[in-house]
């Protein structure tokens, strides 16, 4: 299987959500959707990472399943918006690197 860019995450998901998923869900749909996804990432890390004990349920899941679908919610908010994450991607990366240039490296707590 080959890299996948952001563009063409989001080219893939809009062309599967046209004709395997008939229609996106509308915008709010898909931000509760997101944030139901968030939370199955974050039971899976706080079992695998963190203290919890994993439930008999939670022993199946697949921490890597769980990020995409966390990505695939949002590549499909992304498509629905406008927003090109490529470029949004670039523009955050040039807004941390003004913003944080020397924060972490002053910050005692990550001496």
């Amino acid at each position: 299987m080959s890299d996948i860019t952001l563009s063409e995450a989001q080219q893939l998901v809009d062309q599967w959500i046209k004709t395997v998923g008939v229609r996106y869900f509308n915008e709010l749909t898909n931000t509760a959707i997101l944030m139901e996804e968030v939370g199955e990432l974050a039971r899976i890390m706080a079992r695998k990472y963190g203290e919890q004990s994993f439930k008999e349920s939670d022993k199946n899941r697949d921490l890597a399943d769980e990020m995409a679908d966390v990505l695939w919610v949002l590549i499909c908010l992304a498509n629905q918006t406008g927003v090109d994450l490529t470029e949004a991607m670039h523009k955050n990366f040039e807004k941390k690197n003004i913003r944080d240039k020397d924060r972490h490296h002053n910050n005692p707590k990550l001496k």
